[in-house]
């Protein structure tokens, strides 16, 4: 597998520091506010890397945080006459909605960063100890001069840098790029006891804490969107690898950001959205698979019609899929076709290189699409054996769920509930009770089944 590295700007060879284990650290989401469409592109992407690594046989430990306090945090809590726990418990809650309706895989850790103040005022004294830091009336700053490497990145040197950023009015940092580790207490804000004083850390230095908690000082692949690179991933860097003196993160992946109707999505154009605003009018999946349905470092338009053409094409695998069930109920038994194997390999093994392409999930759905026509030309009513139905039904739910796609009928009616229902409609046209029939037909309609009536029986779908 290749991985576009933005630390070397190419795509490299993905070789894990330990056989068969790979460590990933996702930086989450800041909880005050529900997460926009912008939010749930990482997750998405990110996901589908953790879901492609376990299909390939990784024992993979994912860690994504949350950044449980922070001056957002503290904003929203004074505007809403409370304080920061209570409201970053409830987008903690309110985020956990919209990942389960994205069909996100929980990380294996979700740390949060006050749950790490002991390990952030570690790596704080130990910087300013090392000589990487200096305290500043209850304030620790980063002293960005001291790392060599600072700006290696975002490909930037740090005089480049620091010619973009100015010293404001009343500052006390010695130099423009340095970067806040603690911050003292202002009156009436939470607080933590510290060496320097009543203070909190500043938003950089939890990742580092618990990097290194959870992973260890030097971890695999780093990830999130392409806005953190700088300052936070930056930042990230240069803390960690002054306090540990080893390599942060071997491979760093940032995926793009998300355009509406071809403009960037911003408060002041009006044209932000939440994730739950969206699902509300089109549900959840058809965002996951508009998330994934191009490359992951390309921006990505989201639109109206681009988001009823990704319905259209979830309609074509749920179709898909629903008619191999079908076709198994009436199977007979046999070997498994030998020809029919092949064909379906192959669309894996098209699957597999596309993925292993720096994660190009975009190819990888197109070889799905592909499979999904060898199964409609092929298999599906053609008195297919039981044995091929099956593997190429074996095959279709691996691919998709290495995507996270396809996975509302798990939990919508059960089929052996539908069939009873469609079993009692039979019964009751073979009664000529026209209204019953009707009745239950109308009910499955109201739970969003669609029948047709063929040679073969009955055939259903969801809408």
């Amino acid at each position: 597998m290749k991985i576009f590295n933005t630390l070397t700007r190419q795509k490299e060879e993905f070789k894990p520091i330990e056989e068969g284990k790979v460590k990933i650290y996702a930086c989450g989401p800041t909880v005050y506010n529900y997460i926009h469409i912008g939010n749930a592109r990482p997750l998405c992407v990110f996901d589908v890397l953790r879901r492609y690594l376990e299909y390939k046989g990784y024992d993979v430990t994912f860690v994504q945080n949350f950044t449980d306090i922070d001056d957002k945090i503290i904003r929203r809590a004074n505007e809403e006459g409370t304080d920061y726990e209570t409201v970053s418990k409830k987008y903690i809650e309110e985020f956990w909605v919209d990942a389960k309706g994205l069909n996100y895989r929980p990380a294996t850790i979700h740390p949060k960063a006050t749950e790490n103040i002991d390990k952030i005022i570690e790596i704080v004294s130990g910087l300013i100890e090392k000589g990487h830091a200096y305290e500043v009336d209850g304030d620790v700053y980063f002293s960005t001069k001291t790392f060599n490497e600072y700006g290696k990145l975002s490909h930037q040197p740090l005089e480049d840098l620091e010619a973009g950023a100015r010293i404001m009015v009343g500052d006390i940092k010695k130099d423009p790029m340095d970067f806040a580790l603690w911050k003292s207490a202002k009156p009436g804000e939470p607080y933590w006891e510290s060496p320097w004083g009543h203070g909190r850390p500043g938003w950089h230095i939890e990742c580092s804490a618990m990097n290194l908690r959870y992973l260890g000082a030097n971890i695999d692949i780093h990830c999130g969107g392409l806005d953190l690179i700088f300052p936070h991933h930056e930042n990230e860097i240069a803390q960690s690898e002054c306090f540990t003196g080893t390599t942060f993160a071997n491979y760093w992946m940032h995926n793009g950001f998300i355009n509406v109707d071809n403009q960037k999505m911003s408060k002041s154009l009006n044209n932000f959205f939440t994730v739950r605003d969206v699902a509300e009018k089109y549900g959840y999946e058809p965002i996951r698979y508009l998330l994934i349905s191009s490359s992951y470092r390309s921006p990505i338009n989201y639109s109206v019609d681009i988001i009823e053409q990704c319905i259209s094409a979830l309609q074509r695998l749920y179709t898909c899929r629903d008619n191999i069930d079908f076709e198994l109920k009436n199977a007979a038994d046999g070997d498994l076709d030998s020809e029919i194997k092949a064909m379906i390999d192959k669309r894996t093994a098209q699957f597999e290189t596309a993925l292993d392409d720096d994660l190009n999930t975009a190819d990888g759905i197109a070889a799905v699409f592909d499979l999904v026509k060898d199964i409609n030309t092929a298999v599906l009513g053609k008195g297919a054996s039981k044995a091929t139905i099956e593997y190429a039904a074996k095959v279709f739910d691996t691919l998709t769920d290495v995507l996270g796609l396809v996975y509302n009928r798990k939990e919508e009616s059960s089929d052996a509930e539908i069939d009873a229902l469609i079993e009692a409609r039979t019964q009751a046209r073979k009664d000529k009770n026209w209204a019953e029939a009707d009745r239950i037909r109308d009910l499955l309609k109201e739970m969003g089944i669609v029948l047709e009536d063929t040679a073969q029986g009955v055939k259903w779908h969801r809408a």
